[in-house]
Order: C-alpha cells, then sequence, then structure tokens
C-alpha cells in the first residue's frame, strides 16, 4: 500500500453565496483517521467533496501525495475511495452486479473476491438478490463491500454508519481502525460516537475549527 497523505492549503468553500469556512489547512499522512465534526450547514460533506476532488474549492487547494487533485483527473480512483451519504448503488441489479459494476469503474474485481466481500458484511446468500429488495441497511452494507476489496489507501466516507445496526457499527469501526494501523487513511462524517479509534485519531470540528 502506497502511504498516503492528503493536504488542504488554505482552503475556503461557499455554497450557495454563504461562506461555510475559509483558511483551512490540513496535512495528514499513513495511519489518520480524521473524523470531521461540527453542527448541521457547517460544510462537513461539502469538507469531504472538495477533499474528494467532486467539488472545486473557492480558494485554496486540495494535494494528494504532493499533487494537486485538479491535475489527478481519472487517476484519483487509485488513491482514494468515495462512498457518499447515500447507498450509491442501483436497486435493479443485484448486489454482486453493483459491486461488479462500482469496481469495473477504476479497480475491477473478480467474482470470488465480490463474494468474500459480501460475506464479510454479512450478506452471505444475497449475492444474486435484486438490491431493492434489500432494506436500508443491507444496501448500506452492498455498498461499504467495497472496503473489503482492492481498495486504495484514502477512504472519504460521508455518514457511513447510516441504517447499520450495533453489529454493523462495531464491524465497521473495527475495519477502519485496521484500515488506519496498517497504513491507510480514513476521513469521515458521522453523529456517531467512535468507540474503536486507531492511534491516529484526530477530529477536525468545523462548528469550532480545531483539530
Amino acid at each position: 500500500m502506497t502511504s498516503p497523505r492528503l493536504q488542504a492549503v488554505a482552503l475556503a468553500c461557499e455554497r450557495d453565496w454563504r461562506l461555510l469556512f475559509e483558511g483551512l489547512d490540513l496535512d495528514l499522512g499513513a495511519g489518520t483517521l480524521l473524523q470531521v465534526a461540527g453542527p448541521n450547514g457547517s460544510g462537513k460533506t461539502s469538507l469531504l467533496r472538495l477533499l474528494a476532488g467532486l467539488m472545486q474549492p473557492t480558494a485554496g487547494e486540495v494535494l494528494l501525495n504532493g499533487r494537486p487533485l485538479a491535475r489527478q483527473g481519472g487517476e484519483l480512483g487509485d488513491s482514494l475511495l468515495w462512498i457518499g451519504h447515500a447507498a450509491g448503488i442501483k436497486g435493479l441489479l443485484t448486489a454482486e452486479e453493483n459491486l461488479a459494476w462500482l469496481c469495473a469503474l477504476h479497480r475491477p474485481a473478480g467474482r470470488e473476491a465480490i463474494w468474500q466481500a459480501l460475506e464479510a458484511v454479512g450478506l452471505r446468500g444475497f449475492e444474486d438478490v435484486p438490491c431493492h429488495t434489500l432494506s436500508a441497511g443491507q444496501q448500506r452494507r452492498v455498498g461499504l463491500a467495497r472496503l473489503y476489496l482492492d481498495a486504495p489507501p484514502l477512504w472519504i466516507l460521508d455518514e457511513p454508519f447510516t441504517a447499520l445496526d450495533k453489529q454493523g457499527v462495531a464491524q465497521l469501526e473495527a475495519h477502519l481502525a485496521h484500515h488506519c494501523d496498517g497504513g491507510g487513511m480514513v476521513v469521515l462524517t458521522t453523529h456517531h460516537s467512535l468507540t474503536e479509534k486507531p492511534a491516529g485519531y484526530r477530529e477536525l470540528d468545523l462548528g469550532r475549527r480545531s483539530a
């Protein structure tokens, strides 16, 4: 795994003519889990989208491994994995088909690897089931199964614990900590209070702007 480094330099974000934050600096290295906190409307999701290259900042820039995101284009899929607040899957496709389609965008995965990932999130036996028939929690787990495949070193996750039961939350916490302890990096938003934190845990409160 390539050791990731994520930097934000004098970052500012404006949405709907309202300044959410400005002058934001970050320098995150391998092993870091950054939890972005703050009240509703403080810019948590916007910040994650900026760090994932899905939005352009009002000012400043984001660098991944020393290079501006804006210059990396299609290469970003080899360096970071984005999972948004929604499950991000297609209801008419099966769990296996969804993962095959999502992985094909950057890192194709074979059927055996996909089945193993689904088993890891407790969906053994649901490989061929259309996702629109699954519960919200099961649909969320289909999306999170990408974290058990050949995933890039940087994971950017917006409210990944949504719709998970207690067992699913504990399993995901452990998996995120394991990823960081192995040299990966996670940036996430969550209203959930983490009980298992890696050594590199940090918090950024956009309401107070302290990290």
